[in-house]
């Protein structure tokens, strides 16, 4: 409630309520009034400096266009002396061109004569020059159809060459064809580097294995197995894998690979009393055996512990060559006694020979004298012979022979 002049009126009275409104909008408006007097106060502040520019840029006006004035007048006098100067050079130019044109026309005139000239020696040199190059093409031509006859040969051998890398491709894809590789491979360096009967292609052990080859060497060692094993997916797959991590995985894999067939081999081709105590493993591919001494040198060790040797078609050449030579000295050991036998046989011949030789001398020496007494006979038969030609009786009566020299009469007169 509140109290004014003895009376209550209650704050929800409209008269309150419409005093109170307006003592607000009052105090709005004194608010407003105030600042409104303090804004004036600043603009009139603001405003002096301002008059002053105004002044300064009216100044600046007044000059400009005092130096608009002169530039007007500049501008006229550059124009007129450019206009004289146009003239000027207008009609120096035109003599110039004049001169330049009057040039160039005999230019042109000379080298009009100078073009006619050279284009007859052209003609006259492209005349020669096509008659040679006619005799060259010609040539080139049947050259080039002899090296295209050449290029239609290479590429028929081509051809037959990339139809036998794809028959080599379906060979290595399939295990049963590369195993039958493997296996042609080793039989022809054994056929090339033993003799036929000291070795046995797919032979049965006492097992029952077959191995591809069994070598009939002399114990010891005795007779030693090679069979040929080719792990070609684990090798691509170790050519193709991109990263460390995937080549540590696939050379693993290629490990465990070569492993099953070194331990494949021990098993079943080490027999203790008929096979050595050792079997080699043939690698149709130096790629893949290099790889292995290069990069697994503990499956190479794991081999060796395993008595089972890993070569490749070179080091098995050179292997089955020292295995010839055993060969060759067991045969020697058990052809000792017939060796032996016909070494006599051999002496007895010589000493029969020296004898006949001996024989054969005398005749040729008995035949000699012999020849040299008819050679005496003959000059002596010679010479009396030529006596008698000369009629030198005289000369055979010196000589002892037993004649009658009857001489000539001389004629009666």
């Amino acid at each position: 409630m509140i109290e004014i002049a003895g009376a209550s009126y209650a704050y929800d009275d409209p008269r309150v309520i419409a005093a109170l409104v307006a003592a607000a909008v009052l105090l709005l408006v004194l608010v407003l009034l105030i600042m409104a007097v303090r804004a004036a106060g600043r603009s009139a502040r603001m405003a002096a400096p301002l008059g002053q520019q105004l002044q300064i840029l009216g100044g600046h006006v007044q000059q400009l266009g005092a130096s608009q004035s002169q530039l007007q007048g500049s501008v006229q006098t550059v124009s007129e002396t450019q206009a004289h100067a146009q003239t000027q050079m207008i009609a120096t130019v035109e003599a110039r061109l004049n001169a330049v044109q009057m040039q160039m026309q005999e230019k042109l005139a000379d080298n009009a004569a100078r073009s006619a000239r050279a284009m007859a020696e052209m003609q006259e040199r492209m005349a020669t020059t096509l008659h040679g190059s006619s005799k060259q093409t010609t040539t080139s031509l049947t050259q080039l159809q002899e090296r295209l006859a050449a290029i239609d040969r290479a590429q028929d051998n081509i051809t037959k060459l990339s139809d036998d890398v794809l028959s080599l491709q379906d060979i290595l894809s399939n295990k049963q064809r590369r195993g039958m590789f493997g296996e042609i491979q080793l039989n022809d360096i054994v056929s090339k580097a033993l003799p036929a009967n000291s070795y046995t292609l797919q032979g049965v052990l006492s097992n029952g294995k077959r191995p591809d080859c069994l070598i009939h060497l002399p114990n010891p060692p005795g007779p030693i197995v090679i069979d040929a094993k080719f792990p070609l997916e684990a090798f691509e797959e170790l050519a193709a894998s991109e990263g460390k991590d995937a080549q540590l995985r696939a050379l693993k894999v290629f490990g465990a690979a070569v492993k099953v067939h070194i331990n494949a081999i021990s098993e079943k081709y080490i027999i203790d009393g008929e096979t050595a105590d050792g079997a080699l493993m043939f690698l149709p591919s130096e790629a893949v055996y290099a790889e292995l001494h290069a990069r697994l040198p503990d499956i190479v060790r794991y081999g060796f512990d395993q008595r089972v040797w890993i070569v490749s078609p070179t080091t098995c050449m050179a292997t089955l060559n020292t295995m010839r030579a055993i060969l060759k000295d067991a045969r020697m050991r058990e052809q000792a006694g017939a060796i032996r036998k016909e070494l006599g046989m051999l002496h007895g011949d010589v000493e029969r020979l020296v004898t006949r030789v001996g024989r054969l001398d005398t005749h040729f020496n008995q035949a000699r004298k012999d020849v040299d007494d008819i050679m005496i006979s003959a000059e002596k038969s010679a010479k009396r012979a030529g006596r008698l030609h000369n009629f030198d009786f005289e000369e055979l009566a010196k000589d002892g022979a037993e004649t009658t020299v009857v001489p000539l009469a001389k004629p009666d007169v």
